[in-house]
């Protein structure tokens, strides 16, 4: 008998010894928990605030009466230097940076460094070679000689230029919206800690707590399971189906938040 085999049919012996929730049962539970609405709103909002959703906080703050706990004029700023990121105008987003705290990036080096490489990306996406290849030499590369992590970043940017900009490569993530989004979070979180704010919101921290609280109650008993999270609908598996988890699960988009 295969290694598969065995540990298929140990999973399916462990699972029919686990007490077993029916849907009935579960939801009858699940109507005893008072969930209080005013927690609610306050999960959003600090999402909505900490993700610099200036116009959704104000509209939530007058349907809902949450009250936002800080000046959402704040927001503003931080709104307009993810926008110039997410446009690819880095070196507006620096100066606007520079403008509001320049200490954030005299002392966030790592920070800066992802600023400049964006521009240089930037430069090859536009076609401008000869830029490009001053830049990195006049603004990367001694940053680059000073820590190898950055070195190691600034080579893996450098080898867009072997490829076809529209075409699959192994860096072709350089290129994809996400890197600017994951530069403009990562700038956003600095300028919420230099206003002495969070930088990270809550709700994404309580689906990864939800989804790992699920994982451990798989272990010792059957009971219906929300397999994707943005649906929140409950799915009760036949016993010794396996463990939780798959495409479309909320597993991905809890841990990526």
């Amino acid at each position: 008998m295969s290694n598969v085999q065995t540990s298929s049919q140990a999973a399916s012996t462990a699972s029919l010894t686990k007490k077993a929730v029916t849907q009935e049962e579960w939801n009858a539970r699940l109507a005893e928990v008072q969930v209080d609405r005013e927690d609610l709103n306050k999960l959003i909002m600090n999402y909505l605030i900490i993700e610099g959703y200036k116009d959704a906080a104000e509209k939530f703050s007058q349907e809902s009466g949450a009250k936002p706990p800080v000046n959402l004029e704040s927001i503003q700023n931080r709104m307009i230097i993810r926008t110039a990121i997410q446009r690819g105008n880095i070196e507006e987003a620096i100066h606007l940076v520079n403008d509001l705290n320049p200490e954030i990036l005299d002392t966030n080096p790592r920070l800066f460094f992802h600023l400049q490489q964006q521009r240089l990306i930037e430069y090859i996406r536009e076609g401008n070679i000869i830029k490009a290849l001053q830049f990195a030499q006049e603004e990367l590369a001694p940053r680059g000689e000073e820590n190898p992590e950055f070195l190691a970043e600034l080579e893996r940017t450098m080898s867009l230029l072997a490829f076809e900009l529209n075409g699959q490569s192994p860096v072709s993530d350089l290129l994809a919206p996400a890197q600017k989004q994951k530069l403009a979070s990562e700038l956003n979180s600095a300028l919420l800690l230099s206003q002495s704010q969070e930088k990270d919101p809550k709700l994404p921290e309580l689906l990864k707590v939800c989804w790992y609280a699920q994982q451990q109650l798989d272990e010792k008993m059957v009971f219906p399971k929300i397999k994707d999270f943005t649906k929140a609908e409950f799915v009760m598996e036949p016993m010794g189906s396996g463990p939780i988890g798959g495409s479309g699960s909320g597993s991905s988009s809890a841990t990526g938040a």
